[in-house]
């Protein structure tokens, strides 16, 4: 078995390694203008969104509407931090103080987490939802009265550190960890909880324990994002982490499929360049947008993937397996 795994990830990985081979060549020869390499960045940028938000809303079956609060303290967490590094003139390199940026983000985005889930996890039903509902709009009115944050006009002059080679590995790296951690004792528990939370009390899980630690690991993650986003767009905006991005981001989700990070990574592909292929129809594209959505939550309410997970792996096992059959069949249908 443990054979079969490192066989697994060796094709996945080789598979994700000629992916970025592709794109570098299609860079290099052109192809890929500056536009079509700042949609990509924006996709890997989705990704950790949405498949960090899976976490707590399709693992664990919490109803989360504040991830734009996380994402917000992610990005002023690490806009701030690479700026008190670069004007310290420390010779550290561009990737080491994003990553410093990064992990400092992404714990500040779990502390508060913390703080929101530790009171409100305890109790069962929508109370998270309207919890973080309020939580993400407390966390956009305060970084609007902050000195340090530039209050309503913005934080600007944020290093450009993520370019397209960094920001793919590290969505790489952050969607293993999360497919390792779901596919992990710990992530069967909270799996258990969404399913019924009940029954995972009776067997002796303690759930309050794994829906904080679900819903903390979201956070994190979703800080990452933000500073993903703050050192690629080196402004920031406090009115774009509204209420309607933790919706956006809801809907990668939702039309992904609800316990599925492949579901989320093929929804935030589509739902990125779908409003920017529809750029040309600006009256219109959002119409486009909300009858595409509508269209696929009346014919798949569960979402592109459901609750499964695409392996390349797995493609070619069974790929091989049905041609090694297709001899067999034709040979009873000729007797």
């Amino acid at each position: 078995m443990k054979k079969l795994n490192l066989k697994s990830y060796l094709i996945n990985l080789l598979a994700i390694t000629a992916l970025y081979v592709l794109f570098k060549v299609l860079i290099g020869q052109g192809i890929l203008n500056r536009y079509y390499v700042g949609v990509l960045i924006f996709i890997g940028v989705n990704i950790v969104l949405a498949t960090s938000l899976n976490i707590a809303t399709g693992f664990l079956g919490q109803l989360a509407l504040g991830h734009a609060g996380f994402m917000a303290i992610g990005a002023y967490t690490a806009a701030l931090t690479s700026r008190a590094l670069i004007l310290q003139a420390t010779a550290l390199p561009n990737i080491l103080i994003l990553l410093i940026s990064l992990a400092l983000a992404g714990f500040a985005a779990l502390l508060a987490s913390l703080i929101i889930g530790i009171p409100s996890l305890r109790l069962r039903g929508d109370y998270l939802g309207i919890i973080t509902l309020g939580f993400g709009e407390v966390i956009r009115i305060v970084i609007n009265n902050l000195n340090f944050t530039g209050k309503a006009q913005g934080l600007s002059g944020i290093a450009n550190l993520v370019n397209f080679d960094n920001i793919f590995w590290i969505t790489v790296v952050i969607v293993l960890m999360l497919y390792t951690f779901t596919n992990s004792r710990h992530g069967r528990a909270i799996v258990s909880i969404r399913e019924d939370e009940i029954a995972a009390e009776a067997v002796g899980i303690p759930t309050i324990f794994y829906k904080i630690v679900g819903f903390s690991i979201s956070a994190f993650f979703g800080g990452i994002g933000g500073g993903l986003y703050a050192h690629y767009i080196s402004y920031l905006d406090p009115n774009i982490f509204s209420f309607m991005k933790s919706i956006e981001i809801l809907v990668i989700v939702v039309l992904g499929g609800m316990g599925s990070l492949t579901g989320s990574i093929i929804a935030a592909i589509v739902l990125t360049i779908l409003p920017e292929a529809l750029r040309e129809f600006a009256n219109y594209r959002m119409l486009a947008y909300s009858f595409l959505l509508v269209i696929m939550m009346i014919f798949r309410p569960q979402g592109l993937f459901g609750t499964k997970e695409f392996s390349f792996s797995q493609f070619l096992h069974k790929l091989r397996y049905n041609q090694i059959l297709s001899p067999r069949k034709k040979v009873k249908e000729v007797d």
